[in-house]
């Protein structure tokens, strides 16, 4: 069997026990009109209608005791607020003329289970009695009392007791409006359909709050709950909205009514500890001893921990006394929340007049009196040396006793008020014209009741519209206090309201001490500019700051992201800038020195073409070989035009002419020198076979030879345009240094370094060539043809280049990098030059304008030398009709120093 089965067949069986505690009325008498009397523990007017009644007439009671002490205010005067309204009702011609509206009313003694019990007396008439197997004494049939049928009830106070109550009543189709339960549980339409209220939900509260600590700019809070569904409801309301909200977050605790003392529990020490955490909040329901947010400030006085908290309580603190009672200093600044009511004057002369005379319809007021006025009405009740007199029935509200309003009396009489013009409305509709209740509403249906119910629309006795929602809510409409001590005088001061949205006036409020500076309430400090949050795990309003570290930026408030390869971060790396470019300027001392170089270097080169070509016939300049001599000073100059290139701001031409020039000029060199040491070594390696000359030495050779090897290196280069077409770039990775301030953009031509490598690579080759012929030559005569002048130049020329090497690449990661190397290859290639330039050419010139004695035809010197060297490396032959290898060579050296 099923626990549903379970389920029903225990209710079924409740109100059967509850349908047999009807009573028997001897005779059938006659009950008084409109007087109301004891009937299980209970208030009972007559009317034509009868609405039932729930107030928490007693609290919870201890022991093993269904009710406990009796509660003045909130028992007592809201009981009292629903007798004055149906007064007021039934005196009122033009709302339900003719037609009286009666009542049932019931204690709850604040517990949700003696509730449902006593409710159970709401649903008796509308369950079917079986009565044949009862008899009276006589054996004739029982007379039978059948209990007024219940149309609407007013109630109940607590959250939990109308959610226990509403369950039932749901059932039976009775329309249930509460005055003072907020939980938002009782919004749902699906499970307590028949269940309205005049009072806002708590959700519209715990909006409200929301929406305060906003004002407030707190982002961290604590809450603190009381046992049951008001409570745990209205931190589930608060936190939810919260998480709505996104920009703050509540850290909960749940708090129970028979928990120990809050300063026990270890998220309290822990938010004394937590220094930014100063604003809990107090959301509690009526406890039977002391209020649980009474108890927290008890216990924050005990920790020494007054001014640290700033408090905010729900509607249930509002503004009470009791709470904050011989706790000023520890409650002052805190913020509480009320629904917007006003005192209901009316009703405070109706209360003040009540007396034993003539209220005898509330069974309860004895004992209210008795508790009022600190006396007994029975003589027999008196105890010797007790301090409580007798009361004398003298006694009056107001004056003989203190007296205020309590809250919830105007939503009270709306309620009642509410069902009132539901029920008119319905008798307009359903009874046009006639007069008392027609067949239709006799019974009352509850369906047709909630829909007038829902729709009602009127102006309450404190002037504020009555209204419902869908959901049976009403509107949310909030004032809100601060507690404050002025000139230590403490009170409650309104400072804002609420409806729909916050109205705060920030300037009003104090705060503890006495200051008027807001505190705050955070669980982290902001992120600076440039940081990100990184949410601790389970605590989205906590996080800590992550600065966005390189080239990284501050894409939002939980995001880095890296700049654009052309980018860098701003200072504070809230957003990219773009990197700043460079290129090697004429002012640089990086490119001064190379400049000057080869300007001295052009200017030297020109120097010596000029005295060559004034001097062209004389015999140094034809020794020297005058052909590949203008060949080689052009390579020469080309290499120092080089530097300007290698310096000027990269472009299109400017990167096409680099690819041409820079090997083209060493290429000319070296081709030049290199077919020289060539020539010489094809000489005398021929004098030792044979007296014939070796092919390819006239000066029409020589220059072919140069020029077929210089045309090797234009062709190379014509394929590299072809397979890779030049261009300037900006390159952003030579100085990306780890600081993005100082990272740079290097604006160059797109030559790599393998490929300045194969741009050299030729030229090497030729300059190594030629360094072995120099080699390989080294023993021919000193003044002969320039052999050892043009060894000890490529010997030098090696070093350079060995030179040059670990300096260009070694500073491949550099911040200096473009500078250095630029310098260094510059240098290194004006260095070659001069190194050909200064022992080749600049002692001829020395001799040609200095020594002009020493320019003459070295013959019979050279021809001296050459048979000396021809007769140490051949044998003369002796045969006839032969001459001896001396007189070939002699004549060919002859031949060869005239050219």
């Amino acid at each position: 069997m099923s626990g549903g089965y379970f389920c029903m067949e225990r209710l079924s069986f409740c109100l059967l026990l509850s349908a047999w505690s009807w009573g028997w009325t001897p005779g059938g008498a006659a009950k008084p009109k409109g007087q109301g009397y004891p009937h299980m523990n209970s208030i009972r007017i007559d009317g034509d209608i009868t609405l039932g009644g729930l107030f928490p007439v007693h609290g919870r009671g201890v022991e093993g005791k269904a009710c406990g002490e009796l509660k003045k205010e909130k028992g007592i005067h809201r009981l009292e607020a629903m007798l004055f309204a149906l007064d007021r009702i039934n005196n009122d011609p033009d709302l339900l003329p003719n037609i009286t509206l009666g009542a049932r009313i019931l204690d709850t003694c604040s517990r949700d289970t003696h509730a449902l019990e006593q409710s159970l007396t709401f649903v008796q008439a509308l369950i079917e009695k079986d009565s044949t197997e009862v008899r009276c004494v006589n054996g004739g049939p029982p007379i039978i009392t059948k209990p007024e049928r219940v149309v609407g009830v007013i109630g109940a106070s607590g959250s939990s007791v109308s959610i226990m109550v509403a369950n039932i009543l749901r059932l039976f189709k009775i329309p249930q409006i509460s005055y003072a339960s907020t939980a938002p549980d009782l919004s749902d339409n699906s499970r307590y359909d028949f269940f309205s209220r005049v009072v806002p939900s708590d959700t519209y509260q715990a909006q409200a709050m929301v929406d305060i600590v906003k004002a407030l700019k707190w982002n961290y809070v604590s809450t603190l709950a009381s046992e049951g569904s008001y409570g745990e409801s209205g931190v589930e309301a608060f936190i939810q909205k919260s998480r709505e909200d996104g920009e703050w977050c509540p850290e909960q605790e749940m708090q129970t009514a028979l928990s120990p003392a809050p300063c026990q529990h270890p998220r309290f020490r822990g938010a004394r500890r937590e220094a930014g955490a100063s604003a809990p909040r107090c959301w509690q329901a009526p406890a039977p001893v002391a209020s649980l947010c009474r108890r927290v400030l008890e216990a924050a006085k005990r920790a020494n921990q007054t001014g640290h908290f700033i408090w905010m309580g729900s509607d249930s603190w509002g503004s009470k006394i009791s709470p904050v009672l011989h706790l000023e200093e520890v409650a002052e600044g805190s913020v509480t929340i009320l629904p917007k009511r006003v005192s209901v004057k009316g009703f405070d002369r109706y209360f003040s007049s009540r007396t034993l005379d003539n209220n005898r319809r509330n069974i309860w007021f004895a004992e209210f009196w008795e508790e009022n006025f600190h006396c007994k009405l029975s003589r027999h009740a008196l105890k010797k040396g007790s301090s409580i007199k007798k009361c004398t029935n003298r006694e009056r509200i107001g004056q003989d006793s203190s007296y205020e309003q309590e809250g919830k009396v105007q939503f009270v009489i709306d309620a009642v008020y509410a069902m009132g013009h539901a029920l008119h409305d319905m008798h307009k509709n359903l009874c046009p014209g006639k007069v008392g209740l027609c067949p239709r509403m006799d019974p009352v249906d509850g369906v047709e009741l909630l829909k007038y119910i829902r729709n009602v629309n009127f102006s309450g006795i404190a002037g504020t519209p009555v209204t419902f929602n869908e959901n049976g809510d009403a509107p949310g409409r909030y004032d809100i206090y601060q507690y404050q001590i002025r000139n230590s005088t403490p009170e409650y001061k309104v400072i804002g309201q609420w409806t729909d949205h916050l109205h705060l006036k920030v300037e009003s409020m104090l705060w503890p001490g006495g200051g008027s500076q807001l505190p705050s309430s955070i669980c982290s400090l902001p992120c600076k500019p440039g940081e990100r949050k990184k949410l601790v795990k389970g605590i989205p309003c906590c996080w800590h700051c992550e600065r966005c570290d390189g080239y990284q930026y501050q894409l939002d408030e939980f995001h880095c992201k890296r700049c654009h390869f052309n980018e860098r971060p701003n200072e504070n790396h809230t957003s990219c800038t773009p990197i700043p470019i460079i290129k090697l300027e004429w002012s640089s001392p990086w490119a001064v020195v190379p400049v000057f170089i080869a300007i001295v270097g052009i200017i030297a080169t020109l120097f010596v073409v000029i005295t060559f070509v004034r001097y062209n016939d004389t015999p140094i300049v034809k020794a020297s070989g005058r052909e590949l001599s203008y060949v080689l000073l052009t390579g020469i100059f080309l290499c120092y035009a080089t530097t300007f290139l290698m310096i000027a701001e990269p472009d299109l031409s400017t990167c096409s002419l680099r690819r041409i020039f820079l090997g083209l000029g060493m290429s000319i060199s070296y081709a030049a020198l290199l077919t020289k040491t060539n020539r010489i070594y094809r000489i005398f390696e021929q004098g030792k076979k044979s007296v014939s000359a070796p092919r390819f030495i006239s000066p029409a050779s020589q220059l072919v030879i140069t020029f077929s090897l210089i045309s090797l290196q234009l062709v190379g280069v014509c394929i590299w345009f072809i397979v890779d077409p030049s261009h300037s770039v900006i390159d952003y990775e030579d100085q990306r240094t780890t600081n993005p301030h100082f990272a740079r953009g290097i604006l160059k031509c797109d030559i790599s370094d393998l490929s300045l490598i194969c741009l050299l690579g030729y030229s090497m080759l030729l300059m190594v060539t030629c360094t072995v012929y120099a080699i390989k030559t080294r023993g021919v005569p000193e003044t002969f043809n320039e052999a050892k002048p043009i060894g000890f130049t490529m010997y030098t020329t090696c070093i350079v280049w060995l030179a040059f090497i670990p300096i260009f690449f070694g500073t491949s990661q550099s911040a200096e990098k473009m500078y250095i190397q630029t310098t260094t290859l510059t240098i290194s290639v004006s260095l070659s030059a001069s190194v050909s330039l200064g022992m080749l050419y600049m002692p001829k010139v020395y001799i040609i304008l200095f020594h002009p004695e020493q320019n003459v035809p070295k013959r019979k010197r050279s021809l001296k030398a050459v048979v000396t060297a021809a007769t140490m490396s051949n044998k003369f032959s002796q045969k006839g009709g032969f001459r001896p290898n001396g007189e070939a060579k002699s004549e060919l050296c002859e031949n060869l120093e005239t050219q």
